[in-house]
């Protein structure tokens, strides 16, 4: 699949709600293949950010796979750093590097580690999976711009898990002390984290009015519809003076039913026979099905 977010420094302004809604299936697809070979990894949180992921690359992100390290280039910090099995099938199917090499994630050697490697990888902006630390990162991203007198803009992908965390805080009224409006936020609220529901270990709401006490401009959204996160990116690329973060509300393990609110999929990676069920779900072809299958011990 090719990047179609065109040549550097334009966007396509009509999106293929089609295609998009193809591509998507097709990262879901890929999540399921390299766990289930893997045999270890995070389904729930990978298609959790799935929607979101493919819609910023293959539409919203000004990047150029050709030239990974682009100065005017859009960042994206994926702080979600164990949720990457998402971020490496959209980094693949834009150009980034070979699709065959998802096959290998997690295996000896390969630079598709089990959290994004900065050093090893073409399209990864920081290395992440220690929670909290992305959106300290994507506001020096975004203050860096404005001192380079530079329009890219800089995106941070968190968990809600990761709000816990103090550093998050810390980051939230820097950003707004500094008024990085050029700095968006996007909350994959799937509200689960490793040990349970999100409510149970530390409720965080009310979320909303937490970033809003923090200085930030809100927006609330379905994290699975495609025309709701595309009306919140282009409310969020208008911010003037505040950054904005939009709370995505989203399903953990999204698009397999047996893994849907499921929090056993926080951390286990799928079976050989949850893989089949899985693809077979997700629409794969049987010779598909039995060639990956056929990988797995």
């Amino acid at each position: 699949m090719q990047n179609t977010s065109g040549a550097p420094g334009t966007l396509e302004k009509k999106i293929n709600w089609e295609i998009l809604a193809q591509n998507a299936l097709e990262t879901r697809r890929d999540i399921i293949k390299m766990l289930g070979i893997a045999a270890s990894g995070h389904p729930g949180s990978s298609l959790s950010c799935t929607d979101i992921l493919v819609l910023l690359y293959f539409h919203y992100l000004k990047h150029d796979a050709k030239n990974p390290k682009w100065a005017d280039r859009d960042r994206l910090i994926f702080s979600k750093g164990h949720g990457c099995p998402a971020l490496y099938s959209v980094l693949a199917r834009t150009g980034y590097f070979d699709p065959k090499l998802l096959l290998t994630l997690r295996q000896l050697g390969s630079p598709l580690q089990g959290h994004p490697d900065v050093r090893r990888l073409p399209g990864i902006e920081a290395s992440t999976g220690s929670l909290g630390q992305g959106l300290s990162f994507a506001a020096g991203c975004a203050l860096a711009a404005r001192f380079d007198k530079k329009s890219f803009k800089t995106y941070a992908i968190i968990s809600d898990g990761e709000m816990n965390e103090g550093q998050i805080w810390e980051a939230a009224a820097f950003s707004s002390f500094h008024k990085l409006s050029n700095l968006i936020t996007i909350l994959d609220y799937n509200k689960f984290q490793l040990s349970g529901a999100t409510k149970d270990i530390l409720d965080m709401e009310p979320v909303a009015d937490k970033w809003r006490a923090f200085g930030w401009e809100v927006q609330e959204l379905d994290g699975h519809d495609h025309h709701k996160i595309s009306s919140a990116i282009e409310w969020a690329l208008k911010a003037e003076s505040k950054p904005r973060i939009l709370i995505a509300h989203t399903v953990k393990g999204k698009g397999v039913s047996f893994m849907e609110n499921n929090n056993h999929f926080h951390g286990v990676a799928n079976t050989k026979e949850e893989t089949v069920r899985a693809l077979k779900e997700l629409g794969e072809n049987d010779a598909e099905i039995s060639r990956i299958t056929g990988m797995i011990s």
